[in-house]
């Protein structure tokens, strides 16, 4: 093989391996708040709850959707001030047609729920209301900052290597005390 062929077939496999990024902001609400001396984000991703994940958890695999949050700074290299990572999962039994669903905030279990609706499972996979990223005496006052967050999916059902598309979105702010 010539080092032509070998260079274009590496770089295929590379991109390949790297997964797939989809920029979703008309789909992707990301809200930050700053109350009571906390940043909070609220956010919404409906394009994560696609027939894949809905066809997984109807199987009864346990499905967990893992978002990634990142406060950063406007610089000319932006800096990030905290990461969490939080993720939703949604085991459905199919005897007793429940989810039983979960939330975990950076290793820790937060909150769980068991209901028999779907409409009810899919908002607690894709939406997340007020959660307290970091304190603002982490934050300079009159900056500009913005809330950027990736969003996978578990089981992998997009690729045959187990990757999986991951959507991503951001909010900029400024932080005014």
């Amino acid at each position: 093989m010539s080092f032509s062929r070998c260079f274009v077939l590496a770089a295929l496999v590379a991109s390949g391996a790297s997964g797939v990024v989809l920029r979703a902001d008309e789909s992707f609400r990301i809200t930050p708040i700053v109350r009571d001396n906390q940043v909070l984000v609220s956010f919404d991703v409906a394009d994560v709850y696609t027939q894949a994940v809905r066809d997984a958890i109807a199987s009864g695999l346990t499905t967990t959707i893992t978002y990634e949050l990142q406060l950063r700074t406007v610089a000319w290299v932006d800096r990030t001030i905290v990461s969490a990572i939080v993720s939703s999962s949604d085991h459905y039994d199919n005897l007793t047609r429940k989810h039983t669903l979960s939330r975990v905030v950076n290793g820790r279990v937060e909150e769980t729920l068991v209901t028999d609706e779907e409409r009810i499972a899919k908002t607690w996979l894709t939406s997340w209301t007020r959660l307290p990223l970091c304190d603002t005496s982490r934050l300079d006052p009159a900056r500009d900052y913005y809330v950027r967050i990736s969003a996978r999916t578990r089981p992998f059902a997009e690729s045959l290597l187990g990757l999986t598309k991951s959507i991503t979105g951001q909010a900029k702010f400024t932080f005014i005390p």
